[in-house]
């Protein structure tokens, strides 16, 4: 069985205080046994981070003492001049291990960062992706990191109250599509409408549904995962898909 967790966070002062508070729900779920945990995208104030290594230092020390991978969310990178949205993935050694560049910027975001080109696989407690937000809208994007081995999709995500409905059920599509789990987080403030959401997949006499967890305010919540289940839903469902034109 292999343990997958969200943080829901909420608003914060500073990043220093929002840290301080999303260290305890770390905590909490690391005492769970909990093997990976996702956190949204730009939940810090003034989504900046100046320094990976120096501000996410607690949540290195937290993922090295419980053997815990750490999404910490996704924030702007600056770089040679050149702004991406980023993905950074802190290793159960406490060290980071990697990042994913978001594929589709939104909106806004298209005038001033560059897009990755990547969808890239991680290997910790399982093989898994990470689709930044807006990426979850384009079927592509999950469906090439199953097909490069993905066990699970990981989503930081900032989604507006809105568009709540529609990401929950894009969320649900692409589980359904791609026969996998999926964890999205996001955060829930006045602007923001939280119920982070975590995508489990049932099977009855070949009809497969969607099992959906959701969270309220700042809070946290992990589900252990028999991934091996989804093996085999997963390959008739991609051996079903024609080529056609």
């Amino acid at each position: 069985m292999t343990k997958l967790g969200l943080i829901q966070t909420i608003s914060y002062g500073s990043n220093e205080k929002g840290i301080e508070q999303v260290s305890k729900l770390l905590k909490k779920l690391g005492r769970q046994e909990t093997d990976i945990v996702c956190l949204p995208e730009q939940w810090l104030q003034n989504n900046e981070i100046s320094d990976f290594e120096l501000e996410f230092a607690e949540f290195k020390k937290i993922a090295k003492e419980f053997s815990m991978t750490v999404i910490p969310g996704a924030f702007y990178d600056i770089s040679n001049s050149t702004i991406s949205i980023i993905s950074p993935v802190i290793g159960p050694k406490g060290e980071f291990i990697g990042r994913q560049e978001k594929i589709h910027p939104f909106d806004y975001e298209k005038d001033n960062v560059k897009p990755g080109k990547e969808a890239k696989i991680f290997n910790t407690a399982c093989k898994f992706g990470i689709i930044i937000c807006y990426d979850m809208v384009f079927p592509g994007v999950a469906n090439t990191l199953v097909k490069k081995g993905a066990q699970v999709l990981i989503s930081p995500s900032r989604i507006v109250r809105r568009g709540i409905e529609p990401w929950k059920m894009y969320v649900q599509v692409r589980s359904l599509e791609n026969r996998v789990p999926i964890l999205g987080a996001n955060v829930e403030n006045r602007r923001f409408g939280g119920n982070s959401i975590i995508v489990d997949l049932a099977e009855n006499n070949k009809v497969v549904n969607p099992r959906i967890f959701t969270l309220k305010g700042e809070s946290s919540l992990a589900k252990n995962f028999d991934l091996k289940k989804y093996e085999k839903s997963r390959k008739i469902r991609f051996s079903d898909s024609n080529r056609f034109q």
